[in-house]
């Protein structure tokens, strides 16, 4: 799959962030399976402490990226970053402050949720036996499992098998948690779970990346976002950032459309009529819109209103990958 030209239509914050701010870093990353270039010079920058969301439709080199990151697989070229280390080189002093559930957990159906983890925690050389079960009861009751802890993992739903996995990230204190689609196959009852989790996660410090390819569960739990099209970072950000880029559109509803459409083009702006409103793209150099209906009023036109709209984010998601994000599960 050969990606087309990279188009990265949202600009940098106001102030980036330096490099000892970010807890992901990579610059011209790429990986290739034999012709096929699967992630292509990506350049991300995850700040410390925020819910990263990384978006993209299925196949755009999402879980991919997240594996070269984790050293669980080599990159063909560029340089990643975490935690202010270089990987894969620096994966013994990374790893471990580094929690992820990729692709799915997978536990013992006919052990209980507790002796899974405890199971798990025997492969931490770094973890003191002595202190294992309570690990275990901290980090179920960080994701609101202590009541299922001596249940079998076959009796539980998705949403707790997930979370679960998300415990079995944070049984040792974790700066970055990578979740690749953790709100896969849920449903309303366990997205809500998950995303519940994610933000308390946030709020007690943990900088959050996650991987997804549902616009409304980026929208609702991330506070930035970097958006993958065939293997190229196409846009990056904070959610905010994001809303403004794009021609915003002026639409003035009045009985005078023909007047106000000559007030408009006037302006020098690209007008559209429609029966009962007169549309106009706000492109770069446009007046202002108060200078807009200062005109039209100034002309006669009567206006009965008058509003600003930019396009949202589905929309914008589209233009950019050419492609259709998932809205919901």
């Amino acid at each position: 799959m050969s990606p087309g030209p990279r188009r990265r239509e949202v600009p940098a914050a106001q102030e980036s962030p330096t490099p000892d701010r970010l807890a992901i870093r990579t610059q011209g990353l790429t990986k290739r399976f034999g012709k096929q270039v699967a992630v292509d010079a990506v350049d991300l920058a995850v700040p410390r402490g925020a819910v990263f969301g990384f978006l993209g439709p299925n196949g755009s080199g999402k879980t991919t990226t997240i594996r070269v990151l984790l050293g669980l697989a080599a990159a063909s070229g560029g340089s990643a970053e975490v935690l202010g280390h270089d990987m894969p080189g620096a994966l013994r002093q990374v790893l471990p402050r580094v929690g992820a559930l990729v692709e799915g957990p997978a536990f013992y159906p006919y052990l209980s949720g507790a002796a899974n983890l405890q199971r798990l925690d025997t492969a931490n050389r770094e973890a003191a036996s002595s202190t294992r079960a309570a690990r275990v009861d901290r980090a179920l009751e960080r994701v609101g499992l202590s009541h299922a802890a001596g249940k079998m993992v076959r009796a539980y739903s998705l949403g707790m098998k997930q979370r679960l996995g998300i415990a079995n990230a944070l049984l040792s204190p974790r700066e970055l948690l990578v979740l690749d689609e953790p709100t896969n196959g849920l449903d309303p009852q366990g997205t809500r779970e998950v995303r519940a989790l994610v933000r308390s996660l946030a709020a007690g410090g943990t900088t959050v990346f996650v991987s997804s390819h549902l616009l409304a569960e980026v929208e609702q739990m991330c506070t930035h976002v970097g958006v993958m099209s065939a293997g190229s970072l196409v846009a990056q950000g904070s959610l905010d950032e994001l809303r403004q880029v794009g021609d915003a559109r002026v639409t003035v509803q009045t009985p005078d459309l023909a007047a106000a459409r000559l007030v408009l083009a006037t302006l020098g702006l690209s007008v559209d009529q429609g029966d009962d409103a007169v549309t106009a793209l706000l492109t770069t150099g446009a007046p202002e819109p108060e200078a807009i209906v200062a005109a039209l009023v100034r002309d006669g036109v009567r206006v009965r209103g008058f509003a600003v709209t930019r396009p949202s984010l589905e929309e914008r998601f589209v233009a950019l990958t050419g492609e259709g994000f998932d809205i919901a599960q």
